[in-house]
Order: structure tokens, then C-alpha cells, then sequence
């Protein structure tokens, strides 16, 4: 094993308790699965064609039931090109939250031929208000609060990546 000068085992820390020394060890094995699972987040290419522009990003996908329920909950920043697709089994309405989630987003409800339903811009962090597709989604994007005024995203507008079954031309 690696000895690090200054580092103590927590078991070698004297004036804690057991009780506290198992305590802080599965609060550093929390801290590190949440690394590792950050680390290993699915990501891939997507843009977003207007009729002026084609915007690109690098965004994380979320698949499954628990990747959809972490979203980017507790993430305190995220570069302006980045986000979170998420996708789901089949289209219907979608209601998400921004519950324990620190930064301010776009949410983009998209149908399944890919065509922007729904922006709902400048959510409020850590809001439990409900927040509705108002139309049947297949996916949803989140991205930084502001970057669709910003970039002149839109109702109508497409998103493609790899990672949606969208047509070519719907």
C-alpha cells in the first residue's frame, strides 16, 4: 500500500470513536463511486439545427431509471457546451424538477423525430416546482440557463446525435 507523508489511516486517527471512523469511511466510499460514476457517464456529440445555425455540444446521456433520477442533481457547474441528454423508452408527457440541483438550466422537451416541443428557459435552482413537457417527449436537454436565448434555439428547432433513434428526415 502507498504511504503518503501526513496521511493517516483512519483507523490509526485516535479520539474517534468506531461508530465515527465508520462514518467517515462510507462517506469517502460515496465521494469516490460519485467520482467514478461521473467519470464514466456516457457521452456523445449532439447539435441542435436552427434555421440560421447548427450548435454543437458534448452531452452526457442518461438511459436508465437511476441516471435519469441523479440528472445533474448537486452538479455546481458545467461548460457552456456541455449538458444532459436524457432518453427514455417510449414518448409521453414529462415532468421534471430542479430538487437539489445548484445550477440554473434550460430544459428542452424534444419529440421523437427529434423536433424541439418545449423550452422551458432559466429554471430555478433547487425549485420543486414541476416542470411539464406540456407534449409527448421521447428525450429531454438540459443546458446552462440562457444558452437557447443565446444561441436563438427554439420551438421547431432539431436536435441530432447518435444516441437518438430519430428519422433522417422526418
Amino acid at each position: 500500500m502507498t504511504s503518503f507523508p501526513g496521511v493517516q489511516k483512519i483507523s490509526e486517527i485516535s479520539g474517534i470513536s468506531g461508530v465515527a471512523r465508520s462514518a467517515i469511511a462510507a462517506a469517502l466510499l460515496l465521494v469516490s463511486a460519485t467520482v467514478a460514476s461521473a467519470q464514466t457517464a456516457e457521452r456523445v456529440a449532439l447539435s441542435i439545427h436552427t434555421p440560421e445555425m447548427v450548435h454543437a455540444f458534448q452531452v452526457e446521456v442518461a438511459r436508465t431509471d437511476s441516471e435519469r433520477a441523479r440528472g445533474l442533481m448537486h452538479r455546481e457547474d458545467m461548460a457552456a457546451d456541455q449538458g444532459m441528454l436524457f432518453i427514455f423508452e417510449a414518448a409521453g408527457q414529462r415532468y421534471f424538477w430542479m430538487k437539489d440541483t445548484p445550477l440554473s438550466l434550460d430544459i428542452i422537451f424534444v419529440d421523437e423525430d427529434g423536433e424541439i416541443i418545449r423550452i422551458a428557459d432559466h429554471t430555478v435552482p433547487f425549485s420543486e416546482n414541476i416542470v411539464p413537457s406540456n407534449g409527448d417527449a421521447l428525450y429531454v436537454l438540459e443546458l446552462l440557463a440562457g444558452t437557447s436565448e443565446e444561441l436563438g434555439i427554439t420551438e421547431g428547432d432539431r436536435l441530432v446525435s447518435e444516441a437518438m433513434n430519430v428519422p433522417k428526415n422526418p
